[in-house]
């Protein structure tokens, strides 16, 4: 009986304490943190003000990062709602429609974003 907890405490420690250590190690982006106040990244050549491409990118990073919190919490709520069902099929079948409806309205904003990047990236 000891024994199977002492297999759990170390199982629980490996996971707890260790993982964040095996993570780091050898990482390359971790080497190059130094350099991420000191440059400006692919903006080098530009001048100090932004230009209308730079100010609708970030525009549709946020729309795309509001979108899939969006999303996240729309998975939550139908997660939930499926697990405390009960064997109810009505809260099942809701929920089954809420995640199927949080799938395609990801599908058509990253196909959205996919042929706007598209686009642009002939544009300009």
């Amino acid at each position: 009986m000891f024994k199977k907890y002492l297999k759990i405490i170390l199982l629980v420690w490996l996971v707890i304490i260790m993982s964040p250590q095996l993570a780091l190690a050898a990482n390359p982006a971790l080497d190059k943190l130094q350099e991420v106040g000191t440059t400006r990244g692919p903006y080098n050549n530009m001048s100090d003000e932004y230009g209308l491409s730079i100010a609708v990118g970030t525009v549709v990073s946020a729309a795309l990062a509001l979108v899939g919190s969006i999303f996240l919490i729309l998975m939550l709520y139908a997660g939930y709602h499926w697990m405390t069902a009960q064997g109810e099929e009505e809260k099942v079948a809701k929920a089954k429609d809420t995640i199927n409806r949080a799938i395609i309205g990801i599908i058509i904003v990253v196909g959205a974003y996919a042929i706007w990047a598209f686009v642009f990236s002939k544009l300009f």
